[in-house]
């Protein structure tokens, strides 16, 4: 599982996506969600700009990212 430190408090799931490097863009993003390929702490997520907080677990593409609130 792979750690990204965010900035603040929450970060939005599409802005994870693209910062972790599961997503190479914002149209990649949006289809992944909208293919049902995104997990959220284990709850299919298709909402681009769900709030992500310290600790949430976002799974996609064979990977897992935590996120950690600086």
């Amino acid at each position: 599982m792979q750690d990204v430190t965010i900035r603040g408090d929450v970060i939005r799931l599409g802005q994870l996506l693209k910062l972790s490097g599961l997503a190479d863009s914002g149209g990649e993003a949006r289809m992944m969600l909208e293919q049902g390929d995104v997990r959220v702490n284990g709850e299919l997520e298709d909402r681009r700009g769900r709030q992500l907080h310290d600790g949430d677990v976002v799974e996609a593409a064979d990977e897992r990212v935590r996120v950690v609130a600086s």
